[in-house]
């Protein structure tokens, strides 16, 4: 486009082209008429041949008019068509969300707030990569993820966390163990049994806030097992390889041979959180955070 020539006049003769009228374009386009017919004038001086037959009774186009108004219409609508793509952009519509999440988190409302994320933006490439909590930290600074779901993230440097839930813990054991007959399980009654429990590279946070549960009830939990995720930890307690703690949420698997009990004294909590990098400015990571 000559630069000399802007939008602004390819709006002016459109509107004249649609409505042959210079004062009936005028007022469409808010404004006067005689500045209306100076601004194309100009233009018909840029383009360097008329693009109205004017005569006291009637405007017509002329060839090059008639050229142009094809064309005017192209533009303008690809302009509105990339104005409105940068706009989808801004709102985060468009693009790549890398999402990372702990398994445990599929357990919550998490699967019906990714449900209303795809219908509301239909349009964003979803990537889910489930990781433990550790994991997630250092896959957001690396930026291989954008935004996360952890479980009991703590308050990690460089990092926003925001506390979306809270969830009790509890004490799960075998069916045929003698304290699933218990409504409540006192802590101190686990003193001499064997834990089936996460690493503790998995989530720090989460694991020195369990264990202080035990810790404060004067003993500290004899782990004789190791599992990396919750739906095996639960399946080797109902095995009766041992009992743990969990988050109340795990009562979603469903294991035959296993009961989930309150803990007593209750108080022992757990809680998923959002977690992104404090630098961040994408809309895409604020329009998913909107959704908790």
């Amino acid at each position: 486009m000559n630069q000399n020539i802007d939008l602004r006049h390819l709006r002016y003769f459109l509107a004249v082209a649609e409505e042959l009228h210079f004062g009936h374009a005028a007022q469409r386009l808010h404004m006067a008429q005689p500045p209306l017919s100076q601004q194309i004038r100009r233009l018909e001086q840029e383009i360097g041949y008329p693009l109205f037959l004017r005569s006291s009774r009637s405007v017509k186009l002329t060839p090059a008019g008639k050229a142009l108004l094809d064309r005017a219409r192209r533009t303008l609508q690809r302009v509105d068509e990339d104005l409105e793509a940068v706009r989808s952009v801004a709102r985060g519509e468009v693009g790549v969300l890398k999402v990372g999440f702990v398994g445990s988190a599929m357990l919550t409302s998490l699967p019906a707030i990714l449900r209303g994320y795809r219908r509301l933006y239909s349009r964003v490439q979803l990537h889910l990569n489930e990781l433990h909590t550790s994991q997630l930290i250092e896959a957001l600074r690396e930026g291989s993820v954008d935004v996360a779901v952890a479980r009991d993230a703590g308050t990690p440097e460089d990092m926003r966390v925001e506390q979306v839930s809270v969830e009790p813990l509890v004490a799960v054991v075998p069916k045929k163990h003698l304290l699933a007959s218990l409504s409540s399980i006192p802590i101190s009654r686990l003193r001499d049994e064997p834990f089936v429990f996460f690493p503790r590279a998995s989530g720090n946070y989460a694991w020195e806030n369990t264990i202080r549960l035990c810790v404060e009830q004067g003993f500290h939990p004899n782990i004789v097992q190791e599992a990396p995720q919750w739906l095996t930890i639960v399946r080797l307690v109902g095995s009766g390889l041992g009992v743990t703690i969990a988050p109340a949420s795990v009562q979603e698997i469903v294991v035959p041979g296993v009961v989930c009990r309150k803990l007593s004294p209750a108080g022992g909590t757990t809680s998923i959180d959002l977690v992104y990098r404090l630098d961040q400015s994408s809309p895409l990571v604020s329009a998913f955070c909107k959704m908790f």
